[in-house]
């Protein structure tokens, strides 16, 4: 079969049974990338390998001991891990291989990780920017309401569609990882600004554009569907007309919302199926982040929290 083969086969996989994200499929793929460049540098006898794809368990180990000398991110080495691991369950459970070596691979203990997050003065002053009543600057407007109102990821705001917006019931269907649905609310001030953009929207609708573009609810200027860097640019380009004094990535928006819903008694399931996180334990990384501001705000107050004169 060989090795190339084998990782095409196992794209068609990912793509048609396993549904998982495009973005997840090209991070696999490339991982994957990285270990058969690997492998060829690294050869081992013909009888640790199956119709040319390695099986030792030995250069599996050496492969991840490679990236922890990169010093690459825990998260990182983590992803590659479970892109060995999913290859190799494929292939064995398709007879290409005699047994599975990625089978025992651990994954490295998981980073502790506090999610940056604005103050909700600092997302009032993101939203009190002028944005120029231009179509751009409209569209601008209605992506950061957006992003903090509904708490939606970068690529799921990049997705939708102007069908998925349901303005009289303030309500917006998004597409989450693994092509998931789900209805998340969406507060008067954010379906305001989207109206107030689709009203111009027509302004930036190419009429050579045809499509998934054509029906994309957020346009570039040149009519295509916005897509993540453009997104970015623009949440980097507010978040400097704002003051806030802080670099701040469209993730901490999402942030931003999980965690001022905590802090005003919203639940951590209900806080669960609005950002549409699979298990509960992710979204308790925002209980950290309140008990931190908790903490900060004790410090900075109270007379004998011993940050203060005595």
């Amino acid at each position: 079969m060989g090795f190339e083969q084998a990782i095409g086969e196992f794209d068609r996989h990912m793509t048609t049974e396993r549904n998982l994200s495009e973005r997840t499929r090209r991070s696999y793929l490339s991982d994957l990338g990285q270990y058969r460049v690997f492998c060829a540098q690294h050869p081992v006898p013909s009888d640790a390998c199956d119709a040319g794809i390695p099986t030792d368990r030995v250069l599996i180990r050496a492969f991840l001991a490679s990236l922890y000398k990169r010093n690459l991110r825990k998260v990182t080495i983590s992803r590659k891990v479970s892109a060995l691991r999913a290859f190799y369950r494929y292939l064995f459970r398709e007879g290409k291989v005699r047994f599975n070596p990625a089978k025992l691979v651990q994954l490295p203990r998981a980073e502790k990780y506090v999610p940056v997050v604005l103050s909700v003065d600092e997302i009032f002053a993101l939203l009190r920017v002028d944005f120029p009543v231009t179509p751009a600057g409209l569209r601008d407007r209605a992506m950061i309401e957006l992003f903090y109102s509904a708490g939606v990821r970068l690529s799921e705001l990049t997705a939708l569609d102007i069908a998925d917006l349901d303005a009289a019931q303030g309500l917006v269907k998004v597409r989450g990882k693994g092509r998931k649905e789900r209805i998340v609310p969406v507060g008067e001030p954010a379906v305001a600004a989207v109206a107030g953009y689709l009203r111009h929207r027509g302004e930036l609708v190419n009429p050579g554009t045809a499509g998934a573009d054509a029906e994309a609810l957020f346009l570039s200027s040149r009519g295509k569907r916005m897509n993540r860097r453009g997104v970015a640019r623009v949440v980097e380009r507010v978040v400097g007309l704002s003051g806030i004094g802080r670099r701040v990535s469209p993730h901490a928006l999402r942030h931003s919302f999980a965690t001022h819903l905590l802090d005003a008694g919203a639940d951590l399931r209900s806080i669960q199926e609005m950002l549409g996180h699979q298990s509960l334990s992710t979204t308790q990384k925002y209980t950290t982040v309140s008990v931190s501001r908790l903490m900060e705000i004790y410090d900075r107050a109270h007379p004998r929290a011993g940050g203060g004169k005595p």
